[in-house]
């Protein structure tokens, strides 16, 4: 059995991982996030310091270069070998993040649709994400109402299957849906939305502190650039604004921070629908889930 930490950004849940891998010894923490997979953007994404992993083996970091593009097809198959490699130490593995997509591929072994990049090419030509959404709502209402219309990300992918595969997005695999027994046990992190707020404002001006924008400044130099994808990481994409001139760092800080408590909502929205998660209420400490955490992954042994 394995034991998933997850939860909103800015929640606590690598803090809470950490520790619990220093209790524990023998534990290696496989990552779960879409950003993190990207080599060199360390600072925004917030990924494990070099301390804290030489200090306990991390997973499914550093998989790409931020000039390449990832799908949940790749991730999972980074996801596989990292979890055969700790079966194989004797370890175990501790899952921390807050990507939903990949989580449910991962652990419930979804089978995600195919790609057809010549289509999604044709599709991120136009511009207005809105004229997107509505036409992935002519030709698959229920995927449509299942996501934000303004996410870009999703709406693009759906519509990709939906036009590559002429099957509507929402008709893949058991579907999100279906939420069956896994062997996992889940723990969410669950915070008022105001402490949260807070914690999101405090932890960009950290990550600014940290050299967030010369980490962006660094990658929008390369001559590879930035994929698609990675340049629409929170924080990158306002820090890219400001370096083009096309806003001040205070304009991006605004909107960085109010993007990032409008994802944190969609993300808590998704766990939500989970009924096997297990919740743990922090008030200001995210330490307090360790016990539980403790607790789950000892009755796995």
């Amino acid at each position: 059995m394995t034991v998933a930490i997850l939860g909103p950004t800015a929640s606590g849940k690598s803090t809470v991982a950490m520790a619990v891998a220093r209790a524990l010894g023998r534990t290696e923490i496989v990552a779960v996030d879409a950003f993190q997979v990207y080599r060199g953007m360390d600072i925004g994404t917030a990924k494990p310091s070099p301390a804290d992993r030489a200090e306990v083996v991390h997973h499914c970091l550093d998989l790409v270069d931020p000039a390449d593009d990832i799908s949940v097809v790749d991730y999972r198959h980074a996801y596989d070998a990292a979890m055969v490699a700790i079966g194989e130490r004797g370890h175990r593995a501790l899952l921390v993040g807050g990507t939903g997509l990949y989580l449910r591929v991962a652990i419930d072994r979804l089978d995600p649709p195919g790609a057809w990049p010549a289509v999604r090419d044709a599709l991120d030509a136009e511009p207005d994400t809105a004229r997107l959404y509505e036409r992935l709502r002519q030709l698959d209402p229920a995927g449509a109402a299942k996501m934000e219309p303004g996410n870009r990300r999703r709406v693009l992918r759906a519509l990709e299957v939906c036009v590559g595969s002429g099957q509507p997005f929402s008709t893949f695999g058991p579907g999100l849906d279906a939420y069956p027994s896994n062997g996992v046990v889940q723990v969410g992190l669950r915070w008022r939305r105001e402490a949260l707020a807070r914690r999101i404002e405090e932890r960009f001006a950290a990550l600014l502190d940290a050299g967030f924008p010369d980490e962006v400044r660094a990658l929008a130099a390369r001559p590879a650039g930035l994929s698609r994808t990675a340049r629409q990481g929170i924080g990158y994409a306002e820090l890219l604004d400001v370096i083009a001139g096309r806003a001040t760092l205070a304009e991006a800080t605004v909107q960085a921070v109010a993007r990032t408590r409008r994802f944190a909502t969609r993300q808590e929205r998704w766990f939500r629908r989970d009924p096997r998660v297990h919740w743990v209420d922090v008030d200001d400490d995210p330490l307090a889930a360790v016990p539980t955490v403790i607790g789950a992954l000892t009755a796995c042994v």
